[in-house]
């Protein structure tokens, strides 16, 4: 191990100034008492970190040999970070000292240089140099991240430090020009979520992104997502038969296109060529003797009067068309307008439609019932005038929760979308009383995410399902990602089947999405860290709801400067650049949040539409983020506005 030699920085302070550091004299009582006192209270903040043992030597001695400068310095960090430092920081900065917080990487080393400049101030002629084995100093903290970064997701590309990872569509197995595009706007990482299609899928988007780094000559790692232990809504009872036929309308109500109704033999329907706005299945004897230009009318399920027009017939149905809305059920009679002249039935009833999908409306106050079993729930019954006669019931997809859950726990479902307490525990029940809502009633449907921030779940990170698709993973991905990574149990866990399944091991990324995760990442991390290579992803989407989204922007800097002092690569993902992705056209916050980003060493895209131009704006921003801020630090680069002002002046 080699000893970091502090640098002397001189005091940018106005006090001073290089001739009042050759003038003793002018330094002030006052003055020359502070610099005493701030190196009392660094010395003893210094002393503390290295004193403080916070793991057993034991489980330290386990880190890899990549890490484990690394490992000493995180804890040397956590050390200084279980006080409060503020007060500190401001009377450092005042004298013109690092105030300390930009020292993540290499933190010891960080205090040793203001040690050394408050020495110097104070003219300490009995120092000497620290004599601290395993410092991490500037050059060193900023190689250290760079090579683990470039060992998990490759190395750097041309021009931009931060890699893009996008999420693969299902297409990307079969369409090779996806998987080409993409790697050509910039992807540095591929990811599959393992949640999603099958090994077969799996297989060929990999061997697409193979022929593509051939065909462009660019490398790209492979990322693959255990899908982890999934907490959702169980299924509901089927809904009633309806279908709504509605047109396009503008903000003013003015129809800006009609309705499109598909009329299909109910005996042997047909799917309709084109996207159709309702499906009706009706007698084919009836169908026959339709014709181009006839009215068809009905009264539909509100008792309105509607009539559509017919404007094309085919061999497999009639197309017809609908300026007014229609909710149509089953057994609707439908007329044919007399005056057309053509035979036939002038009548016919709508023949089954399928189920609409349900849904239990809930609102602040409401009760819900979770349960254990998977049999269908329903919502709540309610009298005439809307006061609920049996509460709503639904069941949930992991019944041992219920072991761990208790009173006065919170409880959200559907990313947050409703909260509520758990008010009582029955067998095999739980009742939740609702307290927060979007202002409106809200709708609760099937395979909903629950999230229990408040519960001590004793859920293992890796299911049945991941297990199986180990074996796969294993073979042919470079990082693993471990879905709702909460304890170090679950890192070790995936240690060993690795070990089991062989000598390649790919690398791990703990994914941070749970409270207990983000309260448990710094001994996960030293666990992680016995591997060659590790990472950690912000997965802001649960994160938020299980740490509130008011705390989301802490709790994601917390992550951020624990994972830098463990020189640890972090990928910034969950809705980045997601109206671009999905609709083609980012909001500005988006913009803000792609370009804060750039503090971290990659950052992930969802599936969507536009993600390949979404990769090409991705990149842009990156690029120019650059040269403005490193990690929390901002650069700084010339300001084009300032030397604007500078020719502005100059000119007169």
């Amino acid at each position: 191990m080699r000893v970091a030699t502090p640098k002397v920085f001189t005091p940018k302070n106005r006090h001073w100034n290089q001739k009042h550091m050759k003038n003793k004299s002018v330094i002030a009582t006052s003055e020359k008492a502070e610099i005493k006192e701030l190196l009392r209270e660094l010395t003893a903040i210094k002393a503390d970190m290295i004193a403080s043992q916070i793991w057993p030597q034991a489980r330290l001695d386990r880190v890899h040999a990549n890490n484990r400068d690394s490992a000493q310095n995180l804890l040397h960090y956590l050390a200084l970070r279980r006080r409060d430092h503020r007060p500190l920081q401001l009377r450092l900065a005042a004298m013109g000292l690092s105030s300390l917080g930009r020292a993540e990487s290499h933190v010891l080393s960080s205090v040793d240089a203001v040690l050394a400049v408050l020495r110097v101030l104070d003219h300490s002629s009995h120092w000497s140099p620290p004599q601290n084995v395993g410092v991490v100093d500037f050059e060193q903290g900023q190689r250290l991240l760079a090579d683990h970064t470039n060992m998990l997701l490759g190395q750097v590309p041309v021009g931009r430090k931060v890699r893009i990872m996008v999420t693969m569509p299902s297409e990307a197995s079969n369409d090779y020009r996806v998987v080409y595009n993409l790697l050509q706007q910039g992807m540095d990482c591929m990811r599959i979520n393992c949640a999603h299609d099958d090994a077969a899928a799996w297989l060929r988007m990999i061997g697409h992104l193979r022929k593509a780094e051939t065909s462009l000559g660019r490398s790209c790692r492979v990322v693959m997502d255990l899908a982890g232990p999934k907490l959702r809504t169980g299924p509901l009872e089927k809904g009633k038969a309806v279908v709504r036929i509605r047109p396009d309308r503008s903000k003013y109500g003015k129809v800006i296109s009609s309705a499109r109704i598909w009329l299909t033999p109910e005996t042997s329907p047909h799917r309709p060529s084109s996207p159709a706005d309702g499906c009706l299945p009706v007698p084919a004897k009836w169908l026959a003797h339709l014709r181009k230009g006839e009215w068809v009318t009905c009264t539909d399920a509100r008792d309105s009067k509607r009539e559509f027009e017919i404007v094309d017939v085919t061999i497999n149905g009639c197309w017809a068309e609908s300026t007014k809305t229609a909710y149509i059920i089953p057994g609707t009679i439908l007329y044919r307008k007399p005056g057309s002249g053509s035979k036939g039935e002038r009548k016919c009833r709508v023949g089954n439609l399928p189920s609409g999908n349900n849904f239990i409306t809930l609102q602040r106050g409401e009760s819900l019932i979770l349960t254990r079993d998977l049999k269908p729930g329903r919502p709540a019954t309610r009298d005439i005038s809307g006061t609920i006669l049996t509460t709503a019931i639904i069941g949930c997809t992991i019944p041992k929760i219920f072991d761990d859950v208790r009173a006065g726990e919170s409880i959200w479902f559907d990313d947050g979308k409703i909260g509520g307490v758990i008010s009582k525990i029955e067998t095999g029940r739980v009742f939740v009383k609702i307290t927060h809502d979007r202002l409106k009633p809200m709708k609760l449907r099937c395979d909903k995410g629950i999230n229990l921030p408040d519960s001590n779940l004793r859920l293992p990170a890796m299911t049945a399902k991941d297990i199986k698709d180990l074996s796969f993973v294993a073979q042919h991905a470079d990082v693993i990602e471990l879905s709702f990574a909460n304890r170090v149990q679950d890192v070790e866990s995936l240690q060993r089947r690795l070990t089991d399944l062989g000598t390649r091991q790919p690398a791990i990324v703990l994914k941070i999405e749970t409270k207990r995760g983000f309260e448990k990442l710094p001994a996960m991390l030293l666990a992680a860290m016995r591997t060659p290579s590790c990472g950690v992803m912000i997965a802001r989407g649960d994160l938020a709801v299980e740490c509130s989204f008011e705390r989301l922007a802490e709790v994601q800097e917390e992550i951020l400067w624990i994972c830098e002092a463990a020189h640890v690569p972090v990928i910034w993902a969950t809705q980045v650049l997601e109206n671009l992705v999905k609709k083609g056209m980012p909001s500005r916050a988006e913009i803000t949040d792609a370009a804060m980003a750039r503090r971290a060493e990659c950052v992930m895209l969802n599936k969507g539409t536009y993600v390949v131009s979404a990769v090409k704006a991705l990149d842009d921003i990156l690029r120019r983020m650059q040269e403005h801020q490193d990690k929390k630090g901002s650069l700084l680069r010339q300001l084009h506005v300032a030397k604007a002002i500078q020719s502005k002046v100059d000119e007169h």
